[in-house]
C-alpha cells in the first residue's frame, strides 16, 4: 500500500508534458486535408447505388489486372526476353569463334549452312570496312538493352545493332580482324513475342464477367429501385400497383415493413376520417335540431346570440365534413391545372375580388383533383376576403408544381406564419376583416398539399405587398 502511494506521488512530481496538444494539432492537420479529400471525392462520385456497386467491382479488378499486367511485363517479359537474347548471344559468339577459325569460303559456307539450318540464323561475311553510324535507340525496346548487354560482354568486340529498321528481324554486325560478320535472326527468337495474348486473355475475360456482374447486380439493385419508386409514390398520394416484396433477404424485409407501414398509416387515415365524418354527420343532426328549436322562440338578442353560436359550430362541421372528404377513397388522376385557375378565379371573384391567374409549364399534373383543389380555394378564399386584388401563378418545371397566390391584404406577422396552420388558431388583429371561419381552412390545406409530398410557406408578397402563399408539389 506505501509503495503504491508513493508511485502516485512520484507521477504526481512529474512535469506535465504538453503531448495531449501536440497530438490533437497533429490529428487536425491529418484530419483537414482527408476531409477535403473526402468531400471533393462525395462530390464527384456517382449517387446511385448501381453506379457505385458497379465500381466497387470494376475497380479492384482494374487494379488487380493493372498489376498482374505490371507483373508480368516487368518480370516475366523481362525475364524471358533476357533468356532468349543470352541464348542467340551465345549461338552468335560460337558462330563469330568458329568464323575467326575458319581457313576458306567453303568453310565458311558449311558454317553458315549449320547456322540456317540448326540456329536459325543468317550470317554473312562482309567487306572489312567501317561499321554503320549508330541507329537511333528505341525508348521503350528492351531487346536492344538485353542484346547490347549481352554482346558486349561475351563476344567483346565493336558491333553494330539494328532492332528498328526491319520489325520481323534483328540485324547484329560484329568486326573481326578479316571483315564484318553480319548476323540476321528472327525478332521471336530474341524477346517473348506471345505477351499479348496474355493482355488479350486477361482482358476479354474481365469484360466477361463485368458483363454478368451487371446482369446479376441490376437484378439485385432493381427491387431497391421499386422500394423507392413505391414509397415516393406513397409520399405522394398515387396509387402503388403491382408493387410486392423482392430481391436480396435485406431488400424484401425493407419491402415488407414499407408495405406493414403503409397499411398502418391508411388505416390511421381511414379510422381518423370515418370518426371525423360521423362526429360531423351526428353533430350537425343535434344542430339541426338546435336552428329548428330557436326558430319557434319568439325574437330576443339571445336567440339570436344562440343562432349566431349554431351557425358557427355548423361552419366548423362543414369543415370537418369538407376534411373528411379530401382524406377520403380519392386517386390521383391526370388534372388540367389551367382549368383549375378559372375555377379558383371564379371563388375569388364572388368574394368581390379582382384576380388574375397565370400557368407557365405543362398544364397537366397527376395529383387528387379535388382534395389539391380544396386546398388551393381555402387559400384562394381566405386571400379574398382578407384583400382586394389576387394574383394567381403557376409554375411546372423541373420535376415540381410551385402555385403562388399573393394578395393585397394586411398581412400575416412573421411570428404568426407558422401558427397559422394550427386547427382552430386564428388572429385577432392580423387581418382588416372579419372572416367568420373556423380557423381549419389553412391546416385542412396544408394536410392536403404535405399529403402530395409538398409543403405551405407563407411570406410577404413583393408584387402586392399582402400575404404570400406557395405551394410546392413534386409532379
Amino acid at each position: 500500500m506505501r509503495l503504491k502511494q508513493a508511485f502516485r506521488g512520484a507521477l504526481a512530481r512529474l512535469p506535465k508534458l504538453p503531448v495531449p496538444g501536440v497530438l490533437r494539432r497533429a490529428g487536425a492537420l491529418v484530419a483537414t486535408p482527408y476531409q477535403a479529400l473526402a468531400r471533393a471525392l462525395y462530390r464527384r462520385m456517382p449517387k446511385g447505388l448501381f453506379t457505385r456497386t458497379l465500381l466497387i467491382i470494376v475497380i479492384p479488378l482494374v487494379v488487380m489486372q493493372a498489376v498482374l499486367a505490371f507483373v508480368f511485363l516487368e518480370r516475366h517479359y523481362n525475364l524471358v526476353t533476357q533468356r532468349l537474347s543470352d541464348a542467340v548471344v551465345r549461338d552468335i559468339s560460337l558462330i563469330v569463334r568458329l568464323t575467326e577459325s575458319s581457313t576458306g569460303e567453303e568453310e565458311f559456307q558449311r558454317l553458315a549452312q549449320m547456322a540456317r539450318s540448326d540456329l536459325g540464323l543468317a550470317i554473312t561475311l562482309l567487306p572489312p570496312e567501317p561499321l554503320p553510324p549508330p541507329r537511333p535507340k528505341p525508348f521503350f525496346d528492351i531487346v536492344d538493352r538485353y542484346l547490347s548487354q549481352q554482346v558486349a560482354a561475351r563476344i567483346g568486340k565493336p558491333f553494330w545493332i539494328d532492332t528498328v529498321g526491319r520489325s520481323s528481324f534483328v540485324e547484329l554486325r560484329i568486326k573481326l580482324e578479316n571483315g564484318v560478320l553480319r548476323v540476321i535472326a528472327r525478332r521471336s527468337q530474341t524477346y517473348a513475342s506471345n505477351s499479348h495474348f496474355f493482355i488479350v486473355w486477361m482482358v476479354s475475360t474481365s469484360l466477361v464477367l463485368v458483363v454478368i456482374a451487371l446482369l446479376f447486380l441490376r437484378n439485385q439493385t432493381r427491387p431497391v429501385e421499386r422500394l423507392a419508386t413505391a414509397a415516393e409514390s406513397f409520399g405522394k398520394g398515387r396509387p402503388i400497383e403491382d408493387f410486392r416484396p423482392s430481391g436480396a433477404r435485406e431488400v424484401r424485409r425493407a419491402a415488407q415493413a414499407f408495405i406493414e407501414m403503409r397499411r398502418r398509416i391508411e388505416r390511421q387515415i381511414e379510422q381518423r376520417t370515418t370518426m371525423l365524418a360521423g362526429v360531423s354527420h351526428d353533430l350537425r343532426t343535434v344542430l339541426t335540431r338546435f336552428r329548428l328549436q330557436l326558430a319557434l322562440f319568439p325574437a330576443s338578442e339571445e336567440v339570436r346570440a344562440l343562432q349566431r353560436d349554431v351557425d358557427e359550430m355548423k361552419t366548423m362541421l362543414e369543415d370537418y365534413l369538407a376534411f373528411a372528404r379530401g382524406e377520403g377513397d380519392e386517386q390521383a388522376q391526370p388534372t388540367d391545372i389551367g382549368l383549375m385557375f378559372e375555377e379558383l378565379e371564379a371563388e375569388a371573384e364572388i368574394l368581390g375580388a379582382a384576380v388574375s391567374s397565370h400557368l407557365q409549364g405543362p398544364p397537366e399534373v397527376t395529383l387528387r383533383p379535388n382534395a389539391f383543389k380544396r386546398a388551393l380555394t381555402n387559400l384562394v378564399t381566405n386571400a379574398a376576403r382578407h384583400g382586394d386584388r389576387l394574383n394567381i401563378d403557376g409554375r411546372n418545371a423541373d420535376g415540381w408544381l410551385t402555385i403562388t397566390i399573393e394578395d393585397d391584404g394586411p398581412g400575416v406577422p412573421v411570428e404568426e406564419r407558422e401558427n397559422v396552420f394550427r386547427p382552430f388558431y386564428q388572429l385577432d388583429h392580423a387581418r382588416n376583416r372579419d372572416s367568420g371561419g373556423s380557423g381549419l381552412g389553412l391546416a385542412i390545406a396544408r394536410d392536403i398539399v404535405r399529403a402530395h409530398g409538398g409543403d405551405i410557406v407563407l411570406g410577404e408578397s413583393e408584387t402586392l405587398g399582402g400575404l404570400r402563399a406557395r405551394v410546392r408539389i413534386p409532379v
